[in-house]
């Protein structure tokens, strides 16, 4: 290719976009919530959509015994593979598809794809159906327009983002089925993500002796022996925002505790209460360290615990949920970081910042087996403005429009480049 066509890029994605819209629209329609995790249904819908581009998606299904190990109840994994002749580069564009249930507080159906005032609501409306849609389209517009005759693209659309990656673009690495160049995943269209915090999921199950409440003395509460422990993990937060990173855009470690379980009954003393925390680690922090540091204190609080009067002690396990690690930038993705930026300036007005993220995310993955990448999509300047993992997730439609276009011009630029 010469000079790629940015205008003529743009005109067809303007053309082509209230497909688009009607595209994630028909996605976000296709429940996905993780728990509990049957996602194959939403890979099949995808499949079907892409076929009618003339696309076909290679459906990759993740055993069903290693899906329901990890909570859930079914994987299909996607990848378009779109080769344009000998040569250049291959580039990953990665979405993934689980999501988070709604939960409470909705006013519009999280399930609707309603759009009002030109912003499209529902859940992963944002985070990331939306570039389910992005990188489709932007594919569509460079094979219609810019024509490219050397290099690749292939789409990786996941399933298992919000359980830490493994059985998504983690399996389809280790499987051997893909092994691109560079690659781009589902982001926010108005920054580049470069690096991203890791994350620390634990387990704590404190077992006591359930007892009538009546007659507490009898049993050991699970609960208040809980507490203890949580308070002294909560503590640690005090000296957590300490500890500043030094990658624009994450500022200091945290730790939430974000589910509890437990409990038979009111009139019951609890013999047994489970919860489960994250420990957002910045890209500063050994990972191995963070997870002995906090098993540690859980040990400790574990035998200061004085139990009410006449009752037993309680018992403590810590289970690894997830462990994934911090992402920081490979040398190689500057190719990706100066084109985004280019054209990211061109379509919005002002050139996207090179960022970290406090989120951890898929890419991580990648970069892990060497792959360098960045995260970029549609969405807004912050997950705040996205209610990403809160009630009216949304997306405005022209942060989709121009994330389209910056991605496009993109790839045609990376495809052209020997």
């Amino acid at each position: 290719m010469n000079q790629p066509p940015y205008t003529a890029l743009d005109a067809w994605i303007d053309q082509h976009f209230d497909e688009q819209v009607a595209f994630l629209q028909q996605l976000v329609r296709v429940p996905t919530d993780t728990p509990p995790g049957d996602n194959a249904p939403h890979a099949e819908k995808t499949a079907e959509l892409l076929q009618a581009f003339g696309y076909t998606a290679e459906r990759h299904a993740v055993p069903a015994a290693e899906v329901q190990a990890c909570g859930m109840q079914s994987i299909t994994n996607l990848i378009v593979r779109r080769r344009y002749g000998d040569g250049g580069r291959t580039i990953a564009l990665n979405a993934h598809g689980d999501v988070v249930p709604p939960g409470e507080g909705w006013t519009h159906d999280p399930y609707g794809g309603e759009i009002v005032d030109g912003q499209m609501f529902g859940r992963a409306t944002a985070v990331s159906k939306s570039d389910f849609a992005t990188f489709s389209f932007a594919v569509r517009a460079l094979e219609a327009v810019a024509k490219p005759t050397r290099g690749a693209v292939e789409l990786h659309f996941t399933y298992d983002e919000e359980f830490g990656g493994e059985l998504g673009p983690g399996w389809l690495l280790a499987q051997g089925l893909t092994k691109p160049d560079l690659m781009v995943a589902a982001g926010f269209s108005h920054e580049v993500v470069v690096a991203h915090n890791g994350c620390l999921q634990l387990e704590v199950t404190v077992e006591g002796e359930m007892s009538h409440a009546a007659i507490p003395d009898s049993g050991c509460d699970a609960l208040q022996g809980a507490v203890h422990l949580m308070n002294a993990l909560y503590a640690l937060n005090a000296d957590y925002k300490k500890v500043a990173s030094k990658v624009a855009g994450i500022t200091h470690p945290y730790l939430n505790i974000g589910r509890i379980e437990g409990g038979t009954n009111t009139n019951v003393v609890p013999g047994k209460v489970v919860f489960k925390l994250d420990r957002r680690m910045i890209p500063e922090e050994d990972a191995a360290q963070v997870e002995q540091s906090i098993r540690d204190t859980i040990a400790r609080a574990a035998a200061s615990y004085a139990p009410p009067r006449g009752q037993a002690g309680i018992r403590v396990g810590v289970r690894r949920l997830l462990l994934a690690q911090a992402m920081t930038p490979l040398p190689g993705n500057a190719p990706l970081v100066e084109a985004i930026q280019k054209h990211g300036e061109a379509v919005f007005g002002e050139k996207p910042p090179a960022v970290g993220t406090p989120l951890y995310t898929d890419v991580r993955l990648y970069v892990a087996r060497g792959i360098p990448g960045v995260i970029y999509g549609a969405g807004p300047r912050t997950v705040l403005e996205s209610h990403a993992k809160r009630a009216d997730e949304r997306l405005s439609l022209d942060d989709l429009r121009r994330a389209t276009k910056v991605v496009a011009r993109a790839l045609a630029d990376l495809l052209s480049h020997r």
